[in-house]
């Protein structure tokens, strides 16, 4: 991980160093103004290279060019959109800070920099940007994935009631690779609401399809955050594929999945355990070096979340193989 400090404090820029060094970090860059970081982070040059650097540190109070100046030039080039940017600022110059948060700052330290929330704030940045930064390349690589999935038109792979992929396209995802080294974890997320078979017996196939439809909508604005593809079956069931998650964040991700139906608080007079809807989730890891075995591993996944959600569990089962 590499950290750029901004300051035209040399003590101030030591000191943040020391604190960085002793906590591990040890490719670290410093500049003593606006202008030379500019310089060190290229801006300007068109050229579709990855920022060389994962956090700055940027102080507001500088000559000829503030750190709101320069944290608004740093962010209007297109490679450090998604830069953590973490301004350092006294605690009288709240105003300046509000510009800077304006201008498309991250987070803030004040000054005196205690060392302890210093380490906390760019452990949280790099967390971010690791983050982002799996987001984008899942999104490439499906990206990739479909512009390749033969002359089938787009229509075709969304699921009409849910706005997510088919299953189709989550399986032959899976059969490409889907971006995973061979010792990678993969966590397949099965989602299905409990007792569904009998709310859409009682209700109707219009009631469903909305109770369905608006579950649907809450996951995929999780998904979006962390970059995983999601997609739905006819019957209902929800998948998601999520390369590299290991197995414990893949129990958290079904928790918040379980949490998120819950929330919506959805009608259901058919639930034996709420009078919401409530679903079960099924999240299976394993490093699957075959296409088969990671098919295979989706279809458990499924198999195994319908017998939950038939016997009405509002519950998460967590599996490593």
């Amino acid at each position: 991980m590499r950290i750029l400090v901004i300051d035209d404090s040399e003590d101030s820029r030591d000191l943040i160093e020391g604190a960085l060094l002793s906590a591990g970090y040890t490719d670290i860059a410093t500049a003593s103004s606006g202008w030379e970081a500019l310089k060190l982070l290229d801006l300007g040059r068109a050229t579709n290279e990855k920022s060389a650097f994962d956090v700055v540190l940027l102080d507001i109070v500088m000559p000829e060019m503030d750190g709101v100046e320069a944290c608004a030039r740093i962010r209007n080039d297109v490679r450090y959109a998604d830069l953590p940017i973490i301004m350092v600022t006294a605690l009288d110059d709240m105003n300046s800070l509000n510009n800077a948060f304006v201008a498309g700052a991250t987070d803030y330290l004040t000054k005196p920099i205690k060392r302890v929330e210093l380490i906390a704030r760019v452990r949280a940045a790099l967390k971010l940007k690791h983050e982002l930064d799996r987001r984008q390349a899942r999104e490439q690589e499906l990206l990739g994935f479909l512009s390749s999935w033969g002359d089938r038109r787009a229509a075709l792979w969304i699921d009409e009631t849910t706005g997510l992929f088919v299953g189709e396209v989550a399986e032959a995802y899976l059969t490409t690779g889907c971006g995973c080294e061979n010792d990678a974890p993969i966590s397949i997320l099965a989602l299905r609401l409990d007792r569904f078979d009998v709310y859409r017996s009682v209700h109707g196939e219009t009631a469903a399809r909305g109770v369905l439809a608006e579950v649907a909508r809450a996951v995929r604005r999780l998904a979006a955050t962390i970059g995983i593809v999601a997609a739905s079956y006819r019957d209902g069931t929800i998948i998601l594929v999520a390369p590299e998650l290991s197995a414990d964040s893949a129990r958290e991700l079904g928790e918040a999945l379980r949490k998120t139906v819950a929330k919506l608080h959805l009608r259901d007079s058919e639930s034996v355990v709420s009078d919401y809807a409530t679903a079960s989730v099924v999240a299976i890891t394993g490093a699957m070096k075959r296409a088969v075995d990671r098919v295979q591993l989706l279809t458990s996944a499924i198999s195994r979340v319908k017998d939950a959600a038939g016997a009405g569990g509002d519950r998460v089962l967590a599996l490593k193989i």
